[in-house]
């Protein structure tokens, strides 16, 4: 569901602090970590499969964006 809609939009959901799943191995990292970031200001539980394939840093920059709101799942 999410993963059809604009990167603007689904900040916005995190922002106003609706959590999701989201299947994220298409996006760009720059655009999860602003996810991550909009989810963090509310508390909302972001959690983002299809990411086993990034790199470590990648992880951590969009983990550290969530400050403790995004969970990874291998799914």
């Amino acid at each position: 569901m999410f993963e059809m809609r604009h990167i603007e939009e689904v900040v916005r959901i995190a922002a106003a602090g609706g959590g999701f799943r989201m299947d994220a191995s298409m996006k760009q990292t720059d655009d999860l970590v602003r996810i991550a970031a909009a989810a963090s200001n509310k508390g909302a539980r972001i959690i983002f499969t299809g990411l086993k394939m990034r790199q470590t840093e990648e992880l951590i920059r969009i983990a550290a964006a969530g400050q403790g709101c995004v969970f990874f799942d291998n799914e």
